[in-house]
């Protein structure tokens, strides 16, 4: 084949979205010629040598699709979906009914009171898409106000901040009466923005708290919270703190009386060494 039908045949390629597989790695298809060494330093533990070809290796997850203006993404292969724009099977009311919220169009919208998972999660990533009303005679936190609980007990705010200044602790992304995001990354109303959020539950032993929760946020690509500390449950005109608790506990979002839209929830269980 000439150096024109190469060049043909790869840009058809291109065009029509093939794609070829790359070479498969002998060492996956035999344990024992598995590239590292078993010569070095163990790690600390004392459980694994640096660049030791013995310790497990990741679990394969398809990634996901990001989610545009007009359509949602596609979750990655091992995430949980909560709520795919069918319905709110996943969900439930404060009595465990099931929840009073209008689905449509592939979008859920708040009504009437607080909806929550009927499954319980501790350390998780968590991918939530929303949308604030056009309520441009409201001010502060009476503008598009709901808000993401993590193990039903720590709030992310979620509030129409574009253009609408409030209590910066209350502010989109806050750790909500405890720490105000690092940046203002809203949009304008009507517009689709998204959470992903890393949340570390509390560790107990017994009644001792050993660590407390820490949470990482991204609300439309932008880092807002880092790695920061729960100082306990959220709460409204008050100093948080912690008692014991379980180990799990469900998502919920919040009825703020005002309607805040979401659509493309899902979640994936993580696992840390730390845990029990």
């Amino acid at each position: 084949m000439n150096k024109t039908l190469v060049w043909l045949a790869l840009s058809a390629a291109a065009l029509t979205g093939c794609k070829t597989a790359p070479p498969q790695n002998p060492a996956a298809a035999n344990p024992a010629t598995l590239p590292g060494y078993t010569d070095t330093p163990m790690l600390p533990g004392g459980k694994w040598h640096v660049h030791d070809p013995n310790r497990p290796q990741p679990v394969v997850v398809t990634p996901g699709t990001f989610s545009s203006q007009k359509e949602p993404g596609i979750p990655p292969s091992d995430a949980i979906v909560l709520f795919n724009g069918q319905d709110l099977s996943a969900w439930r009311d404060d009595n465990g009914n099931a929840p009073k919220w209008e689905v449509k169009h592939g979008v859920m919208t708040v009504g009437k009171g607080q909806i929550t998972t009927r499954q319980e999660f501790g350390d998780i990533q968590l991918h939530v898409e929303w949308s604030e009303p056009y309520m441009p005679t409201n001010t502060s936190q009476a503008r598009g106000n709901s808000g993401v609980f993590l193990m039903g007990r720590f709030e992310i705010q979620v509030l129409d901040c574009f253009q609408n200044v409030t209590y910066p602790d209350g502010a989109t992304g806050a750790m909500y009466g405890q720490r105000p995001p690092l940046v203002n990354a809203c949009r304008q109303p009507g517009e689709w923005q998204t959470y992903d959020i890393v949340f570390t539950a509390p560790r107990f032993d017994g009644n001792e708290l050993k660590k407390p929760a820490h949470v990482t946020v991204f609300q439309n690509g932008v880092l807002i919270q880092n790695h920061e500390a729960f100082l306990g449950p959220t709460g409204h005109r008050q100093l948080a703190k912690y008692t014991p608790m379980p180990s799990t506990g469900p998502i919920s979002l919040q009825d703020h009386h005002d309607p805040v839209r979401y659509r493309n929830i899902w979640v994936r269980p993580l696992k840390f060494d730390d845990q029990p």
